[in-house]
């Protein structure tokens, strides 16, 4: 189920970009239990397809994608001048990811998504942008 947002708070929208469909859904409901706008998909391609970008004021991008991997899809959409704040979320990062990461000023949350990391960085991002 992928809401639009019809009947959600504007100017909260978070786009999820994962390939796991489980992950997808799991993160779908608990941002949108917090207020939160979801809008989801299953790899870059279905994202970078659209036209025109959809609004938004944070990504949520796993790194190991099908096609394209997560920091390039971040960049790509920079490209496209949907300059966002941006969270990448992976297992194990290696040093070189990490790295990477940093420069392009991408954080990262390590999978297994556990506690409340991920949605307190969400929140910093979403609440501390000046838009």
């Amino acid at each position: 189920m992928n809401h639009q947002g019809e009947l959600s708070v504007p100017g909260r929208i978070v786009i999820v970009v994962d390939d796991d469909p489980a992950v997808r859904n799991s993160l779908q409901f608990s941002l949108e239990i917090e207020g939160y706008t979801v809008r989801c998909y299953a790899s870059a391609a279905e994202l970078l397809c659209l036209t025109e970008l959809p609004c938004c004021h944070c990504l949520v991008v796993d790194q190991r994608l099908p096609g394209m991997n997560g920091l390039d899809l971040i960049a790509a959409l920079r490209a496209r001048q949907l300059a966002v704040p941006a969270i990448l979320i992976t297992s194990q990062p290696s040093a070189v990811l990490s790295e990477r990461a940093a420069r392009t000023h991408v954080p990262i949350v390590e999978k297994p998504l556990l506690g409340n990391s991920l949605l307190d960085k969400i929140h910093a991002m979403v609440h501390g942008a000046n838009h």
